[in-house]
């Protein structure tokens, strides 16, 4: 019962399907989502891409363009959410610790942070539409689960510098062990199912994770959720590109 709760909050974070619970998760469901993290994943790259079954019709332009509606809304933005705040604060914060996570913290959306999630969603569009021309469905079911691949890594490997809020929870109760065991068995079944295609998007995605990784610890000595979420939009946007180039 306690791995299906772990689930749906993983599932209530990750994704705006209607999920609610009647008590706040405890401090250890929290950080057990973690493990379900690649499972959400799979769940958006699935109904994406079975929603792209529906759209055959229309021209492909029209069809990346309700693809990308659609994964927005699943998501509920919540990772663009950070990417623009990440991108202000860096910008705004000219290398300043301190500046950096003021910046990050204020709600309201910067001209840097308008122009980082126009610049992604364009990435993503492009991609998508040379995806849906080359019937690439794979492709568009991997993507969302290696990006939240990426942030288990992130997690797992890098301190989290905010002491309040959800991801603070779940950075203290990671179970590491779990967790380790849940990247190796899925990165294991892409690779069984898509082969050197899946060499080299978890090749991707690992160097891109840990780029940032040292861009973070650099600036703020670790990550935030923003940052994170940050992560999640540039991993996909990357990985999509790859794939597109490689059809």
């Amino acid at each position: 019962m306690n791995q299906i709760k772990a689930f749906l909050v993983a599932l209530q974070f990750l994704t705006v399907l209607p999920v609610r619970f009647k008590q706040a998760p405890d401090p250890e469901t929290t950080g057990n989502s973690l493990v379900y993290y690649p499972l959400v994943g799979l769940l958006i790259g699935l109904l994406i891409t079975l929603s792209s079954r529906f759209s055959d019709s229309v021209p492909p332009h029209i069809h990346a363009g309700i693809i990308l509606l659609i994964w927005v809304g699943l998501t509920g933005a919540l990772h663009l959410d950070g990417l623009a705040d990440s991108t202000d604060a860096w910008v705004g914060g000219f290398g300043d610790r301190k500046k950096t996570l003021t910046i990050m913290k204020d709600p309201y959306c910067g001209p840097m942070g308008v122009v980082s999630i126009v610049l992604v969603l364009l990435l993503k569009f492009i991609a998508l539409e040379h995806l849906i021309v080359s019937q690439d469905w794979l492709a568009l079911s991997f993507t969302p689960v290696l990006s939240r691949i990426g942030l288990m890594l992130l997690f797992l490997s890098t301190p989290y510098v905010r002491t309040n809020g959800l991801g603070s929870v779940l950075a203290a109760n990671l179970p590491v062990r779990d967790s380790t065991v849940a990247i190796l068995l899925v990165l294991t079944a892409i690779i069984s199912l898509s082969g050197f295609f899946g060499i080299l998007l978890i090749s991707i995605l690992t160097g891109l994770c840990f780029s940032l990784r040292i861009l973070m610890i650099r600036r703020i000595g670790g990550t935030t959720g923003d940052t994170a979420g940050a992560m999640v939009e540039i991993s996909e946007a990357i990985l999509l590109l790859t794939a597109s180039l490689m059809v």
